[in-house]
């Protein structure tokens, strides 16, 4: 296959190449050439002329601001340098590839060009202009998502030896005084050491004769490079936050280190050195502090979403050449592929895996065999790794999701042809597909039969409506909420169920209706609109509602982690501002007409 032909097959599958006319994505493929970069290379610096847009074909590249800090992690398909190429031409940012790298570059007369014509392929480079702009790195978080929400703190009357208590029960080096909740003291692991054990100071005195008085405090608005600064200039690691007067939070140097243990390319480079899957655990521990500094850096939920699943992706690759380093390299051609929110590119601190095999058809019996193998030793890696085994078996190490691609073929013909409650179910997660690993000439092909099979069958993509519908939006009564009835989570809002899944099962039927070859929720209902499938006011509405409410789950995992808690999708409406809940409410309105359009198309289809 010529290169050209090769660009174009790349592109079909990259949005939003993949909505443009035939005639248009051959003229535009003209314009794209191939280049490479090898791990640490720099790509463009700040201040360059930038060659081009930049589209990741594979590897990894790292963008940097001015001052070195990073500001993002993109992976196959992700553009760059856009921003510069529709303002003044000039690099404002570094690219330095992470890993040995295959870009592909279209001329800045095409990219302009396009833009200027095509109003669809310009609202995609437009999208995110109106989209928060996220801080980058620590310097510029606020104190409050970086601290603990929730310190250890105790009266001055209490005893050293009580105190001491308290720091062991609790894991942590210091203990704030409060007395009405106002800060008077604090006391450190080191003023145990030093004060208490080396001067045998009895342990029955009140804390009050060793605390620190009047310690030096930040407010919650300052910023992290605050934190920095007073830490060094002070020789100090701990930093209590006060707003009010009242203790609010603590810094330590334990919560600085933890930052940059967890940014994403220490993880990538700890993932890519792990030589066993302890090893690749202990990495993937940090994933909730990663979740936490990526939600307090206010980055949109699809790129926190992005981020994590970047994660996952990296683990499941690295599982796989384990695998094929113990048993052996493959006997045939395979694709490893990710279904579920892992597929659709939306993992958060709650995730567990969903992912198939799909095997060439030359395979033979021993082959099969092998596969199976690979299969059990990934999915047990993966579980290793916090990535707890699907309840529902949708598993490559499930004899049904490790099968050639013939086989593949049958079930989704299958599933179309007769649609009943299992089918539905089953091909609303393998319409999430995504190719993780392996050789993709295995899925392509069948992902645009399956998508034309399903377009054509008005009855199955009837049943697909309908099942969609099963998951509706907590609404209740005069302005409430309908929140869980009874058991734990009484009085509590499930942001998965009932929050985004209506919006991922609209924007799956989005997809199969219009044939859409993209399969993350938010690329769906923006190419929906693109082409016409929704409105565009009621497209933009959902949009903004989804964001809302993802951006809601999200924050709540966040608060969870940084109380210590472990991340869940159960969120009290309580807890949230009045305005907030406003708000949220109106989100899922917003949802809910959606369905009801989608559902009254359905009846008149």
């Amino acid at each position: 296959m010529h290169d050209t032909a090769k660009i174009m097959e790349f592109l079909q599958t990259t949005h939003p190449y993949d909505v443009l006319p035939k005639a248009d994505l051959e003229d535009l493929t003209e314009g794209f050439s191939r280049k490479t970069y090898h791990e640490g290379e720099v790509i463009y610096a700040n201040g360059d002329l930038l060659e081009g847009l930049y589209l990741i074909k594979s590897g990894s590249v790292e963008i940097t601001d001015a001052n070195g800090a990073q500001m993002s992690l993109l992976q196959k398909s992700n553009h760059f340098g856009e921003r510069g190429l529709l303002r003044d031409g000039l690099a404002a940012t570094t690219a330095r590839a992470v890993s040995d790298c295959t870009i592909l570059l279209l001329d800045p007369e095409t990219f302009k060009n396009k833009v200027s014509t095509n109003p669809e392929f310009a609202r995609y480079f437009n999208r995110g202009r109106a989209r928060p702009k996220a801080a980058s790195g620590l310097m510029t978080q606020h104190v409050s998502d970086l601290m603990a929400t929730a310190p250890v703190a105790c009266a001055a009357s209490t005893t050293i030896s009580d105190c001491a208590r308290l720091m062991r029960e609790a894991k942590v080096s210091s203990v704030a005084i409060t007395e009405d909740q106002r800060l008077v003291g604090l006391v450190t692991v080191r003023d145990m050491t030093n004060k208490v054990l080396a001067e045998g100071r009895d342990t029955a005195l009140p804390v009050s004769t060793i605390m620190a008085r009047d310690p030096i405090t930040l407010a919650p608005g300052a910023l992290g490079s605050d934190v920095i600064h007073v830490m060094l200039e002070n020789h100090i690691g701990h930093l209590p936050v006060v707003e009010g007067g009242k203790l609010v939070g603590m810094v330590t140097q334990t919560d600085i280190t933890r930052f940059f243990g967890s940014s994403q390319t220490q993880m990538v480079f700890d993932l890519s050195n792990a030589q066993s899957i302890a090893e690749m655990a202990a990495v993937t521990a940090r994933l909730p502090d990663f979740l936490m500094q990526l939600v307090g850096s206010h980055l949109a939920h699809d790129v926190v979403t992005r981020k994590i699943t970047d994660i996952a992706d990296i683990v499941t690759r690295r599982l796989l050449k384990m695998a094929e380093d113990d048993i052996g390299p493959a006997p045939v051609p395979y694709l490893w592929a990710a279904c579920g929110s892992q597929g659709r590119r939306e993992q958060t601190g709650v995730s567990d895996q969903d992912n198939c095999l799909i095997i060439d058809n030359a395979a033979t019996e021993a082959d099969i065999a092998y596969f199976r193998k690979l299969a059990r030793f990934v999915c047990d890696g993966l579980d290793a790794c916090g990535y707890v085994y699907c309840p529902g078996d949708m598993m490559a190490m499930t004899e049904r999701w490790c099968q050639p691609l013939s086989v593949w073929e049958g079930y989704f013909n299958k599933w179309i042809a007769a649609p009943d409650n299992e089918a539905q179910m089953l091909a609303s997660v393998m319409y999430d597909l995504r190719p993780i690993a392996g050789d993709e000439t295995l899925f392509l092909p069948l992902q645009k039969t399956a998508l034309e099979a399903a377009a054509r069958n008005s009855i199955f993509v009837a049943h697909m409506i309908s099942n969609s519908l099963k998951h509706t939006p907590p609404l209740g009564l005069l302005r409430g909420f309908a929140t869980i009835k009874s058991g734990e989570y009484r009085n509590h809002l499930d942001m998965k169920h009932n929050g985004v899944v209506p919006v991922v099962d609209l924007g799956r039927v989005y997809a199969l209706q219009g044939k859409l070859t993209v399969v993350n929720t938010r690329a769906r209902i923006e190419a929906a609109i693109e082409s016409g499938l929704v409105s565009d006011t009621g497209g933009k509405d959902l949009l903004a509602a989804y964001d809302m409410i993802a951006t809601t789950r999200l924050e709540h995992q966040a608060e969870q982690v940084r109380a210590g808690q472990k991340p869940d999708n159960f969120l009290s409406p309580s807890a949230l501002p009045a305005f907030e809940r406003s708000h949220l409410r109106d989100a899922f309105v917003i949802v809910r007409t959606m369905q009801s359009a989608l559902g009254s198309s359905a009846v008149r289809t």
